[in-house]
Parts: structure tokens; sequence; C-alpha cells
């Protein structure tokens, strides 16, 4: 199990920030467990403390090139590199205090900020850490840019840089640990290309930036600073990812597909990831040793385990909660591909509601048939009542297959089911299985 951490003892870096150029100092202390990642503004009345949360980024300032949080009348801007370096060695309870809005650029990577937190010394403290444990896909396209999460035992990122009027195409995959973040991303510089500058300069942009902390690349290459990788624009943009899915949680299990995601599309996805943990549940550690039945989520193949059917009339494609006896959550993604679409109704797709009450019908099947003692048995209807279909099922809908038992013998169980688009109730009912031998 993962626990908390926080630094042993106060440090201090000064510097000046990247578009402000205005001078700035850091003062880090220690904070007690499930205090979060706190910043004073002590130059204010009041001294206000800023959450770094994804609640709180001010989203005006996404397309000036930089992640902002903002709480009451204070802010602070240019986050990303300094959460960073704390995701990167796992520090998730710390108090910050800064003098000025905006975090000293120091290097334009995460390294300093990361050399300067490890000479403070890291503690654990006694307390589990949070994760974002992912279930099910989710993604999110805007214009040629798009972020996609996929289940993952580790933080994994791939991502794809392109400029084509550069000629400039880079990849990079990593499994993010701390060994890996300090060898492959925290030097890695930010960068701007060379026909931004003088429209960055125009909005009061980049007021701060030199060759030591900012590369300039322009169509012959880079002609201002200097590179430590030849692929140093995907690593960044990968460094700028972590810190902003340190806003999210200080663990992440999932794989991140990015392609030419910055920051406005990365807090557009983090939202979308944040309402899903809430509606879903799936922030926390994870399945737990000891827990009864089998930890979900249930893949396909796990589901094919336990069902007798197949294509064309499987209709459970994964499976979020499972409680033994008691509790299942199972998922139907209506794609247009389904062969039902077809003629059901031509120019106007509807899932049938007699398969809706299928897929429900499966995933209670799933909850029976995992039992030790149904193994090789099948689950036959019995009756359905209170048959309730409340709005249509379309292409592109996903569906959430809410089980829960209402009674329970030897060889019959009854459930109350209900399948779920977007928060609304498409379709409930009462049904009554009986468990058979294959042989019978």
């Amino acid at each position: 199990m993962e626990r908390q951490k926080t630094i042993k003892s106060k440090a201090r870096v000064s510097g000046v920030g990247i578009h402000t150029g205005k001078k700035v100092e850091l003062v880090f202390k220690p904070a007690e467990k499930d205090t979060g990642i706190n910043f004073i503004r002590v130059d204010l009345p009041g001294k206000p403390v800023v959450r770094a949360s994804i609640s709180n980024v001010i989203e005006r300032y996404l397309d000036l090139r930089r992640t902002s949080l903002g709480q009451g009348c204070a802010e602070v801007h240019t986050v990303e590199h300094l959460l960073c370096a704390l995701f990167g060695l796992g520090i998730d309870n710390i108090i910050i205090e800064v003098n000025a809005e905006e975090i000293p650029a120091l290097d334009g990577a995460a390294v300093r900020f990361q050399k300067i937190l490890r000479g403070a010394g890291i503690v654990e403290l006694d307390s589990p850490k949070e994760s974002f444990v992912l279930h099910e896909p989710v993604w999110l396209r805007e214009g040629d840019a798009f972020l996609a999460a996929f289940p993952d035992e580790n933080f994994r990122i791939s991502y794809t840089l392109s400029y084509p009027a550069l000629s400039l195409n880079q990849f990079l995959e990593l499994v993010i640990t701390e060994e890996t973040f300090t060898r492959e991303v925290s030097p890695c510089k930010t960068f701007c290309l060379e026909d931004e500058m003088d429209s960055l300069r125009g909005q009061g942009l980049g007021q701060g930036a030199t060759a030591d902390n900012t590369i300039v690349v322009g169509k012959s290459g880079v002609v201002e600073g200097k590179p430590t990788f030849t692929d140093e624009f995907a690593r960044h943009k990968v460094l700028d990812l972590i810190g902003d899915f340190c806003l999210l949680a200080p663990s992440i299990k999932a794989h991140v597909t990015a392609v030419k995601s910055g920051h406005p599309l990365n807090i557009n996805f983090l939202k979308k990831l944040d309402k899903a943990r809430e509606k879903y549940k799936l922030f926390g550690p994870g399945p737990q040793k000891g827990s009864k039945g089998l930890p979900p989520p249930f893949d396909i193949e796990k589901i094919m385990q336990i069902l007798p059917h197949r294509y064309p009339f499987l209709l459970v494609d994964r499976v979020l909660e499972f409680e033994e006896g008691k509790h299942i959550v199972g998922v139907k993604n209506a794609t247009v591909n389904e062969q039902f679409f077809t003629g059901h109704f031509p120019g106007r797709p509807v899932m049938p509601g007699v398969l809706i009450i299928e897929a429900m019908a499966q995933t209670s099947g799933i909850l029976m048939l995992s039992r030790p003692e149904n193994q090789g048995k099948l689950a036959y209807f019995m009756s359905m009542d209170k048959v309730k279909f409340r709005k249509t099922v379309v292409p592109g809908d996903q569906l959430f297959l809410k089980i829960d038992v209402v009674r329970i013998k030897s060889r019959t169980i009854q459930i109350h089911g209900k399948a779920v688009v977007e928060d609304k109730i498409v379709a409930e009912a009462d049904l009554m299985f009986s468990l058979v031998s294959k042989n019978a």
C-alpha cells in the first residue's frame, strides 16, 4: 500500500516568473496527512490559501500557455512544473508559501524543484495515498488534439507531438515512476516556436524567458537554448501533462494517450475524469485483498469465462462493481455496428427494449454464475415484473446495468435491475431466474 508523503524540513527557492518576469520566493513547509498541496499567498492580506485541485483551475488563463489556480481573490500562476516535481516524488501534502502571483521558472523544467524538495527530505505519513483508478475508457477530442485514458495497473503516458509546418514530429511512451520521471522527464525545458515569440510578448507573456529556461525552435531547428534530448519537446509536453494530472490525484492508474494536447485540453479532460470519479466511484485504492468474490473490473475475457453467451448475443462488455450475492454494475456500449440497429429501425436506430432487459439478465447471470457452487449451470428466466421503458437507447449510448439482489435461494434468485444512460434511468424491471445444470 502506497502511503502519503510530505517533506521533512523547510526549504526555499527564488527566481522570476517566466511570463511576468517578477521576482518571487517560495518557502516549502511540511504538512500533515490529508492536507493536500496548498499555496499560501503571503504577500496578500490575510494570507489566503489556494488548494491545488482541478476545481480551482482558472479557465481564462488556459489559452495563455499555463495552468493557473485561484480561490477567492488569490491566484497562483504557472504551477504545472512544480506540481509535476511533487507528483514525480510522490509528495501529496505540502505547504508552499509564495510572495507573488507566479511560480518561478528556474530552469524551465522540473529538475531544480525536484532537487530542492529532495534536499528537504521526504517522509511517509501514516495514511494511505489516494489513487485515481480508471475502470473504463474515457476520451476527448478538440479540433486535431486528442486525449484518452484506458485502465492500466500503472501510470503510462503515450504522447504524440506534431508541428507539420516545422516538419517536427515526436513520440514518447513511458511508465511514470520516480526513476523514469527523474531520468526521462524532469530535465526537459519548456519551449516555444520562433514565429510565436512576437505574439507572446505582445500579450505580455514570456517576460522572464531566457536561453536558460526556454528553448526556441524554428524551421531550421533549435535557434536558442540547449535541449537535453533529441525529442525534448514531446518530453516537456509529458512533463506538463503530469503536472496537470497532479490536480486530479496524487497517484494515477491509467494509460493516457495524448495527441497534440496542451493545457486547455488537459484540464477539460481532467474535469471529465473528475466527473467520472464522482459518478462511478472510480476514486479509491482499488480492489483490496480479502474482498469477497472477484475484484472488478471484469474485462470481456473474464465475462466470457462466466457466461455462456457469445457474439452476437453477448450484451455485457465490462463489469465495474461486484459484491458477491448482493450487487453488480455492468456496462454495455451500444455502438452503431450492432446488428439489431440495422432493422430496428432503418433510418432511426433504437435498441430493442427486450435486449436492454436481456443485458440486465446477463449482468445478473455474472453475479449468480460467478459463485463456485454455480459453475457449470445456466440461468433461465422465470418471470419479469414491473417492466418500464422510460427512454430510448441509441447508437453511442453507454448503458450502466445496475443490479441489486432482492431475494436469493439455492436454485432461484430475484433481482431489481436498472439500465442507466447519463444519469437517467432508461429501463427498469424486477426479474426472477432459476439455476439449472447444463445437462438437465
